[in-house]
């Protein structure tokens, strides 16, 4: 069967409540209360976005983040109680896309779940029309000759491939749907944190961004230390930078902020 949230969570009440509050708003909801049940539920069922307290049974969702990481690239929202900011990077670090400390709203709570359930729905509408265009270029490069990939034209003996009407491959784009960055001509997808903190530093690109403000238009009221800005950064680093040690993109202004740096 399938559900758009499975929750794995210990306090049995707690998660009963939010499973039920969200059943009611159209957000079919299941909930499991240790790791173990965890995957044993996923080996029958499949969920669109798990919320995953730290502090379970027989572990801890760290630890069952990093295994669901290995196969599974679904949102993963922690909720715990647990308040320190090392808590929160740990969760971050180990591929949680967001962190939601106890005791949460229900209506807040079920507001950033829809955010990222969007999400997942553009990304598979974008992937099955990457699909049907690839399916299409196929069957067209088998009848006719090959096709460019990014310009979907045919590629000729006496063309002039990359020249004329077709444009340039997008050297940065950001597609909001999808909550990716089109480098280069490649799709990144990003967390929803990471789409966040990239989009601002774009709207103020080539000009640094101090880390207040970052803070302020990334995070809103939420504090966050400096370590937890370093962790988005080095992660979206990790994703854009050839080389992550020595970026050319998003460059470090020490003691003030951070700049993207782009032509453009």
């Amino acid at each position: 069967m399938h559900y758009n949230c499975l929750i794995v969570d210990d306090e049995t009440e707690l998660a009963k409540m939010t499973a039920e509050y969200f059943n009611m708003f159209e957000v079919s909801t299941a909930y499991v209360e240790s790791g173990a049940e965890c995957f044993a539920f996923l080996k029958e069922n499949t969920a669109d976005l798990i919320l995953l307290d730290i502090n379970l049974g027989d572990g801890t969702g760290f630890d069952v983040c990093k295994k669901l990481r290995v196969e599974m690239q679904l949102p993963i929202l922690f909720v715990s109680a647990r308040q320190s900011d090392d808590d929160v990077l740990v969760a971050l670090s180990v591929g949680g896309d967001d962190y939601v400390k106890k005791p949460y709203s229900l209506s807040v709570l079920l507001a950033k779940v829809k955010v990222n359930l969007k999400r997942v729905e553009q990304i598979e509408k974008v992937r099955q029309e990457a699909e049907s265009v690839a399916a299409a270029s196929a069957e067209h490069a088998h009848g006719e000759g090959a096709v460019c990939s990014h310009c979907g034209h045919e590629i000729g003996e006496d063309a002039e491939h990359g020249q004329g009407g077709a444009g340039p491959v997008d050297a940065f784009r950001l597609d909001e749907p999808t909550m990716s960055v089109i480098l280069n001509g490649e799709r990144i997808a990003l967390k929803a944190k990471e789409y966040a903190l990239l989009n601002c530093l774009y709207r103020h690109k080539n000009t640094i961004v101090k880390k207040e403000v970052l803070f302020d238009e990334v995070w809103g009221d939420s504090f966050f230390s400096d370590s937890t800005l370093n962790v988005h950064i080095r992660k979206l680093r990790e994703k854009l930078e050839e080389n992550p040690n020595d970026p050319k993109l998003i460059k470090t202004v020490w003691g003030t902020g951070y700049y993207l740096e782009i032509e453009g």
